[in-house]
């Protein structure tokens, strides 16, 4: 698997981890509480949510690396949505 990881900084961590859990549970079989969450997209790409004080730790785990750009593309646009009253510094990194 190989895994990349952005953390962002922000104060409504807990809310945006539970939105986008709450969005994508529709799809998918995701389990979350205010600290921390996991959405399984397939068999082959995840992401895990951490939510702390200082922001939102998100970690994106793929087997196909050339699925990793486009997966925190979704990622990255849900997020930017759900967060539209602040600006955002989201960095990926591997």
């Amino acid at each position: 698997m190989h895994l990349s990881k952005a953390t962002v900084p922000t104060e409504h961590a807990s809310r945006y981890l539970q939105q986008l859990c709450k969005h994508w549970s529709h799809k998918f079989s995701v389990d979350f509480d205010p600290h921390k969450g996991r959405v399984p997209f397939n068999d082959s790409a995840e992401v895990t949510f951490t939510a702390d004080d200082a922001g939102l730790t998100m970690v994106l785990s793929v087997a196909d690396p050339a699925q990793q750009v486009r997966m925190q593309g979704v990622i990255d646009d849900h997020l930017k949505r759900f967060a539209f009253r602040e600006e955002l510094d989201i960095v990926w990194t591997d």
